[in-house]
């Protein structure tokens, strides 16, 4: 007979390394941008691993991960060794191989645990969570790490440094003033269930096959030789379709929670809060209605969405935690809350979402 377990997230982490870069201090590395553009993309801070005058890096994508993850074990009251399971999410390691959990493994002193690596980004995390609940919840593990985290300057600086700021092309000023770098993470328990365990509903999909990618890395693979890559303006390059996100990024956005919610089997006003980075950004929550959301459902959302892209920009694979950990230790999540963590992904127009009654009281 197969005991059922009950999984519960005990604690969340983040870190974002150096000062916070505001958008005025940027503009003398990289240029301006117009006052709407300003607005509409949301971003007043960020935090970049990078010297922004020098492009040196000041750490990097495991150690940012380290500090997520012993923040969120100092409060859970847990130890490195107590865990089982590390995963890690992120689009941007600093090698193909050996992957970023296996390198948080090395940083936190472990000798042997299970550490798995997905590659992906803002939807990543969540299929991360995912991926350790199910094990927390079949009894292949008892305590797990999860992490996402994300490096977005070392890749973006060859756009500005060395540059008069006033030739940065338009069209990349608006990248740069959008990410940022950060890493977040939360320890999860099992524990023999004696009464029902939490119910926890789970959506994941990818919509855009068809579509040309909303995003793309480009660089540092293996898509041609190695002496092509080296003839190309970037080594890395990220692309980004503007128009293409901004026209069919709401709408994901719409389908996703739309059936997240059914999932559930409860309406959106029946959620404490809703976890969906960008999703106050206007150039997404604007056009909800326009996307095929009810009137009722966007009135809905309305101060339930927890998201902190003002503060530190778009994140990738550290978007969720980063602003589940805002949310937790602001108190805008609370114990008893039903939440939802919701993240999208631009590539290929990924989203995931899974939800969750949250028990973690945060310590002091």
């Amino acid at each position: 007979m197969t005991t059922r377990h009950d999984v519960k997230i005990l604690s969340t982490g983040g870190y974002v390394p150096g000062d916070p870069i505001d958008n005025a201090t940027l503009e003398k590395y990289v240029g301006p941008l117009p006052d709407d553009v300003l607005e509409g993309i949301q971003v007043k801070t960020r935090h970049w691993m990078i010297d922004p005058a020098t492009g040196e890096h000041l750490i990097n994508n495991s150690r940012m991960a380290e500090r997520a993850s012993r923040q969120a074990l100092e409060r859970a009251g847990v130890e490195p060794d107590e865990l089982d399971l590390i995963v890690v999410c992120t689009a941007t390691p600093e090698y193909t191989l050996p992957n970023v959990a296996t390198t948080l493994q090395h940083y936190l002193g472990l000798e042997s645990v299970a550490a798995i690596e997905l590659r992906g980004a803002c939807a990543g995390w969540v299929q991360a969570l995912d991926l350790a609940r199910r094990q927390l919840a079949d009894g292949t593990v008892r305590t797990a790490l999860v992490v996402g985290s994300e490096v977005g300057s070392p890749i973006l600086a060859p756009l500005f440094l060395g540059k008069d700021p006033e030739r940065v092309r338009m069209r990349d000023r608006l990248t740069l003033y959008t990410f940022g770098d950060g890493a977040g993470a939360v320890v999860l328990r099992a524990e023999p269930a004696e009464e029902a365990a939490d119910s926890f509903a789970f959506v994941n999909a990818c919509v855009g096959g068809l579509r040309k990618p909303g995003m793309e890395i480009i660089g540092g693979g293996t898509d041609v030789p190695q002496a092509e890559q080296l003839k190309r303006r970037q080594l890395i390059q990220m692309k980004v379709d503007v128009p293409g996100t901004t026209t069919f990024g709401p709408q994901v956005f719409v389908r996703a929670i739309q059936e997240m919610a059914r999932k559930d089997g409860r309406t959106l006003d029946e959620f404490d809060a809703i976890v969906l980075p960008e999703g106050n950004a206007d150039y997404f929550a604007e056009e909800f209605a326009s996307a095929g959301m009810p009137a009722a459902d966007v009135k809905a959302l309305e101060g339930r969405i927890v998201e902190n892209l003002a503060d530190v920009g778009a994140t990738g694979s550290a978007a969720v935690p980063l602003s589940l950990d805002a949310g937790w230790t602001s108190g805008r999540i609370r114990p008893g809350d039903r939440i939802v963590v919701l993240g999208i992904e631009a590539s290929r127009y990924i989203y995931t979402g899974l939800s969750l009654t949250w028990q973690a009281t945060f310590p002091g």
